[in-house]
C-alpha cells in the first residue's frame, strides 16, 4: 500500500512540473521508474508515453482556457509527431537497455546545457 502511495506522490509531482514547466513526463517519470521503482529502461519509456497522454490532454485544456497554445502549430506538430513516434517506439526496441539508458542521459544533458545557455 505504501508504494502506492509513494506512486501516486511520483505522479503528482510529475503532472505539476509538466504543467509548470512544460516538461514531458518522460524527464521526470523514467529516471524515477528506474533508479527509484525498478523498471527496466524499456519499460520506464514505453510506461511514461502513456502517462503523458492524459497528462497533456489536462494541460493542454488549462493552457487553452488562458489562450496561451497556436492550435495551428499544435496540430501540425502533432501530425509529424504521430508518425514520428511510431518510428521511436519501433527503433527503440532494437536499442540495447545499457544504450537506451546513455542516449536518454545524453539527451537531457544536451537539453539542459543549452536552455542553461540560450
Amino acid at each position: 500500500m505504501l508504494q502506492k502511495f509513494k506512486i501516486i506522490g511520483f505522479g503528482l509531482g510529475a503532472g505539476i512540473l509538466s504543467g509548470l514547466l512544460g516538461v514531458g513526463g518522460g524527464i521526470i517519470l523514467v529516471p524515477i521508474m528506474v533508479s527509484l521503482l525498478g523498471f527496466a529502461q524499456h519499460n520506464a519509456h514505453a510506461t511514461s508515453l502513456a502517462v503523458i497522454v492524459p497528462t497533456a490532454i489536462v494541460s493542454s485544456f488549462v493552457y487553452s482556457s488562458h489562450g496561451n497554445i497556436d492550435l495551428a502549430l499544435a496540430v501540425t506538430l502533432a501530425a509529424g509527431s504521430i508518425v514520428g513516434a511510431g518510428f521511436g517506439a519501433r527503433w527503440m526496441k532494437r536499442i540495447p537497455a545499457a544504450q537506451l539508458k546513455r542516449m536518454f542521459g545524453a539527451l537531457l544533458m544536451i537539453v539542459g546545457v543549452r536552455m542553461l545557455w540560450s
